[in-house]
């Protein structure tokens, strides 16, 4: 009986630690640190500082994009691929784990997702890619940062 009662134990255990690992998969990886946003947003908390650094991260999108159009006007696909190398996915490894795990799936999926298609573009431009398709490109990051931007707010979770 004693071993019987033991195995039982164990497995009870064993399901225990399984639901928990379960749910912080769901919390860290899919759900993320969020809340209602007053806008009907969702609203993604974030210390003051990861929330200042997600801020300069999309900066440096909409800087980039700027830099790129700029070359892109000029026939410049030098210009345009390391305007675009610059925010690529190299530049994601840049954000915390604790920030990262706090992102929702979806946020994760688009922000990572822009960050490969900026890599794609600057590959695309050192191997002679035409405007055309570099502007294609560009409509599709922006329409990454449109719906990012229609589903999401930053929001603190603290004072600065």
């Amino acid at each position: 009986m004693k071993g019987t009662m033991r195995s039982r134990l164990y497995l009870a255990t064993i399901v225990v630690l399984l639901l928990v690992i379960i749910a912080m998969v769901y919390k860290f990886v899919v759900a993320g640190s969020t809340a209602k946003g007053e806008d009907g947003r969702i609203a993604i908390v974030f210390a003051p500082a990861e929330r200042a650094l997600l801020l300069r991260e999309m900066r440096a999108f909409v800087a980039s994009l700027q830099l790129i159009t700029d070359a892109l006007s000029r026939g410049d696909m030098a210009g345009v691929a390391n305007a675009a190398s610059s925010v690529g996915f190299a530049k994601a490894h840049d954000a915390p784990a604790a920030m990262i795990a706090k992102l929702p799936l979806e946020f994760k999926s688009l922000a990572f997702g822009t960050h490969r298609a900026f890599d794609q573009i600057a590959a695309d431009a050192k191997a002679n890619a035409t405007r055309e398709h570099t502007l294609a490109q560009l409509s599709s990051v922006l329409a990454k940062c449109v719906a990012c931007h229609a589903s999401y707010q930053a929001k603190s979770s603290g004072p600065p």
